[in-house]
């Protein structure tokens, strides 16, 4: 047992090696030298490292703030954070959500295989917290150990490759190429902020586009905007906090001063963050085409929420203060019902509520990133209120989880579960099933439509027809301008000869000139 808490916390829950250990299976199979695969396997650990070493500098800053925060507002009641609660649940059920995620891990890669959505989950992190969320839940439901971490492991392996397809059109959006998917559960809410954008705005008013006064012309570089308003944050918590509070979580550091470094320092962790990614990117998805080629055909990996951030970086500020102010309201509402409060904890609310600012933003431009992003924290705020009462259940009082993701997952299968253990684990395994169809059938309109995102296989039938179609049509307007064509006239292709899926060729004549 324990070499499997080894292989499960220092390997399989850990991001950079977990990345790594894909990158070096793709070179591997792609049949590169030595050095390559050395190099590009050491780069995208190195480039995970750097994006941890960010985030880790953000969540010590963002800790401060919420420990300033909560003093100054006076503010109690429950702390949604995954890494909080998670780490409660592996002291009561730690071999079960071990194996749990394992399971689902094989299961992810079996489901991408077999079906459309071809998705690899690769934030080992985020998979440990599913497996904690599930096994909290059918351990609530009352089932064997055995028959709940069997039914575990399939639901996280199916939604490890369900959910980024579900944000596939947004990452299409975002990225231009759709290579990569999100590795992150709170997709549901981010195809959300993704479709209202689309309602809301145009992606031509993009926040990297935003025409502002001379004056406010630095709020387009992310650095400087992102410091600026974090400094602000900090400096209100700081004076409603009092010196005395301030001063005990400074440390050495004079009180006045604190606000003033940490607002900076968050600012450059987030630059940090970015670097790191692009680095990531840079090796992650070459390497996955070796994966694609010999094992998974049209595999793509999902990486954590930060891969979005190069692409609109002030939008991820513009998503973080948009989120937290519909977080703060939301707080306020149920301090005014009498509810459990939940208190929106900084740290989730920048990387979901940023991520979900991207997403907006790329198909609704700033309205888009504005709303969605607000729309996202309300929901970061209502999921952890539906499911604490599980947590309580089982004895995890004080936290609870804010993923979208797992609020829709495990507050369902906890209901379902009251049908008993056989009828229970019978209609989730429906459940699946039916969600599979549905995503061979959105595949294939897809695939008609010319928007393929899900990776399929150029030896897929219907792609094959369509080519056909295309290839025969465009033999036939040849051989037409050809015969039309007058002596000494030339014929222009101004389309390539063997087009793109979808794509057409046009072609036309020139009459001979007299001299």
């Amino acid at each position: 047992m324990e070499f499997l808490t080894v292989i499960v916390n220092d390997v399989l829950g850990n991001a950079a090696i977990l990345v790594g250990l894909f990158a070096l299976i793709g070179l591997l199979l792609q049949k590169k030298t030595a050095g390559e695969v050395f190099a590009g396997t050491t780069k995208t650990i190195v480039g995970m490292l750097i994006f941890s070493i960010g985030a880790g500098a953000a969540v010590a800053s963002l800790d401060s703030f919420q420990q300033l925060f909560t003093e100054g507002f006076g503010v109690q009641g429950v702390v949604p954070i995954s890494e909080g609660v998670t780490a409660m649940a592996l002291t009561k059920f730690g071999a079960q959500i071990a194996w749990v995620m394992v399971l689902g891990i094989v299961i992810n890669m079996i489901v991408a295989r077999l079906t459309p959505m071809k998705y690899v989950f690769l934030t080992g992190q985020h998979n440990l917290f599913f497996a904690a969320i599930l096994t909290i839940v059918v351990n609530a439901a009352g089932m064997p150990m055995i028959w709940g971490t069997l039914l575990g492991g399939v639901v996280l392996g199916f939604f490890a490759a369900f959910f980024p397809w579900i944000a596939r059109n947004g990452m299409k959006e975002i990225t231009g190429t759709g290579d990569i998917g999100i590795g992150h559960y709170v997709t549901i809410g981010y195809a959300a902020s993704s479709w209202i954008g689309s309602k809301v705005g145009k992606p031509e008013d993009s926040t990297e586009k935003l025409k502002l006064p001379k004056g406010l012309q630095f709020f387009r570089d992310y650095v400087p905007a992102i410091a600026l308003t974090m400094i602000l944050f900090f400096y209100i918590a700081t004076f409603a906090a009092g010196s005395t509070f301030a001063s005990e979580v400074a440390g050495g550091v004079n009180w006045l001063v604190f606000p003033l470094i940490q607002g900076l320092t968050f600012a450059a962790a987030v630059y940090v963050i970015i670097t790191g990614i692009r680095m990531l990117l840079g090796e992650i998805v070459p390497a996955f085409l070796g994966i694609s080629q010999r094992l998974i055909p049209g595999v793509k990996p999902a990486l954590d929420c930060p891969a979005v951030f190069p692409y609109a970086p002030t939008a991820v500020i513009v998503g973080f203060l948009s989120s937290y102010v519909a977080g703060l309201i939301m707080m306020v509402i149920y301090m005014g019902v009498g509810w459990t409060v939940i208190i929106p904890v900084a740290i989730p609310y920048f990387f979901i509520g940023g991520t979900a600012g991207v997403f907006g933003n790329a198909t609704g431009g700033w309205k888009g990133a504005v709303l969605g992003s607000a729309f996202v924290g309300i929901l970061i705020s209502v999921g952890p209120q539906l499911i604490y009462p599980i947590m309580s259940q089982v004895g995890l009082e004080g936290s609870s989880f804010p993923e979208t993701d797992f609020t829709a997952v495990g507050l369902p299968l906890y209901y379902i579960m009251k049908l008993g253990n056989v009828g229970g684990t019978i209609a989730t395994l429906v459940i699946l099933v039916a969600l599979g169809a549905i995503a061979f059938l959105l595949n294939k309109r897809d695939i008609r439509l010319g928007r393929n995102f899900a990776g399929v296989a150029a030896a897929d039938p219907v792609v094959d027809a369509w080519k056909t179609v295309e290839k025969e049509e465009a033999g036939a307007r040849l051989e037409a301008a050809t015969e039309s064509a007058n002596q000494g006239g030339t014929i222009r292709l101004t389309s390539p000869a063997e087009p793109a899926e979808g794509s057409t060729i046009r072609l036309t004549s020139d009459e001979p000139r007299s001299e």
